[in-house]
């Protein structure tokens, strides 16, 4: 397939390592940016409420997993298996799968593995297990289990493509010690390098100082794909900048989206490249100082980026989006309250949604603690210029779904639409110990 990519134009997967947390865990951490009457009791810490209707939105909450320490995936990384029926998530054990009209789950692999994410051709859950080295696949109606390829010397992988013959990743050109930033940036265990956080889930405190430091390191290193046939590595992409947040298209097997990481006012970040190491094309020239773009992810097209976009920096906030078809740009408006850590979007249902943010956020919104389903209305006028290479309008009409105050924003909810469309899934730590979480869509009757 042949993109047409508008004329002005010149790691995307996060990964998720299986944390260990427990219920008797001390929850009141340095990072906890909440008032004292927001954190969780004894009583919600060890006997967390399974389903509840929120008072403030009249939308059902229920709490999906059992583990404490369990959890969602990043908002970008699939974890629907391609019948639509079932989600995997991540425990302190290792890897389980919810049937998501049974609400039942089981246990899927066993051990300290690293998720990748769950195929979009076969019923696989995709994981490395850092002490072989290697690539796994696991079929989570089977159990069937297989390993797939190992990985290249100081090399990391982090996304599958969408008939799962390949995977991308990065490694170092130099084998040189790199204590303070980790390889790639990261430590051992897949987290940001050189920063203090009391959770393999949560965010450093500290994190903008490594990203400075990551950036200004220019450390030499490959974009790469490795066989998962036969092993076989082939670079795509030579680098001293920080390459980052890999995300294969859903659709289009031959289509890879990654970043420039770094602070996002000092990169321009999100990027496409094709599987042959040809079209490596920016996805958003920015235009104004202190213009920012990022946390982009892939439409369920397969063909259609969307990104936050702030213009600058904190002030005014748009979900943006770039047909890589038809150069098609749409940007959708929101007020600062609205602004979320991440959107997802359900394409088919012309829906959207956000897991907002508290004050502490680059947003610094006074009320942004909220699940949020966004509506978008088009914005024109009878007589209004118009043409292809202007960019389309949008505002978001937002609906609040879950009162997320007593949530710690040091963890991310990171949302998604199940495929059905019938609840949106969250990670949440309100009670403590992290779970995963399901509002439904429809208010309760």
């Amino acid at each position: 397939m042949r993109f047409k990519v508008a004329a002005f134009f010149p790691l995307a997967a996060g990964v998720l390592l299986c944390p260990a947390l427990s219920a008797a865990q001390d929850f009141n951490v340095p990072n906890d940016r909440r008032p004292a009457d927001k954190r969780p009791t004894p009583e919600e810490v060890a006997h967390p409420p399974k389903s509840w209707i929120d008072k403030d939105t009249g939308h059902r909450v229920i709490r999906l997993t059992d583990e404490p320490g369990s959890a969602s995936f990043y908002f970008n990384v699939n974890a629907y298996t391609p019948d639509g029926k079932e989600m995997v998530y991540t425990t302190p054990e290792g890897i389980s799968v919810l049937d998501l009209h049974t609400l039942k789950s089981r246990s899927v692999v066993k051990g300290k593995v690293r998720t990748l994410e769950v195929g979009h051709k076969t019923q696989s859950i995709f994981y490395v297990k850092n002490d072989e080295r290697a690539v796994y696949k696991t079929n989570v109606d089977t159990g069937e289990t297989t390993m797939l390829a190992k990985l290249p010397p100081r090399g990391n992988i982090v996304s599958v493509n969408a008939d799962e013959t390949l995977a991308a990743g990065t490694y170092d050109e130099e084998d040189r010690p790199n204590e303070q930033y980790g390889r790639n940036g990261r430590t051992s265990t897949g987290q940001p390098a050189g920063v203090s956080q009391t959770s393999p889930l949560d965010q450093p405190v500290n994190k903008g100082e490594m990203m400075e430091r990551r950036l200004a390191a220019k450390i030499p290193l490959v974009l790469y794909t490795l066989d998962l046939r036969n092993g076989k590595v082939t670079p795509l992409l030579h680098s001293t900048d920080w390459v980052n947040h890999l995300l294969f298209s859903p659709s289009d097997p031959k289509l890879l989206m990654y970043c420039h990481e770094g602070p996002w006012q000092k990169v321009d970040r999100i990027w496409t490249i094709w599987t042959d190491g040809t079209h490596n094309q920016l996805m958003h020239k920015r235009t104004m100082a202190m213009e920012i773009a990022g946390h982009e992810f892939w439409g369920q097209d397969g063909k259609t980026v969307y990104y936050d976009l702030q213009t600058p920096k904190g002030e005014d906030f748009w979900l943006a989006s770039l047909n890589l078809e038809t150069g098609k740009r749409n940007w959708y408006h929101m007020d600062r309250n609205e602004w979320s850590i991440h959107f997802n979007v359900n394409e088919k249902a012309g829906l959207f949604t956000g897991d907002g943010g508290d004050p502490h956020q680059v947003a610094r919104a006074p009320d942004g603690e909220w699940i949020y389903l966004f509506h978008a209305k088009k914005i024109q006028s009878e007589g209004m210029m118009d043409g292809p290479e202007f960019v389309q309008p949008w505002v978001f009409q937002s609906e609040k779904l879950v009162n997320m105050s007593k949530h710690n924003y040091t963890l991310e909810p990171n949302v998604s639409f199940t495929p059905d469309m019938k609840m949106v899934i969250f990670r949440s730590n309100m009670f403590g110990p992290t779970y995963v979480f399901g509002v439904e869509i429809e208010k309760a009757k």
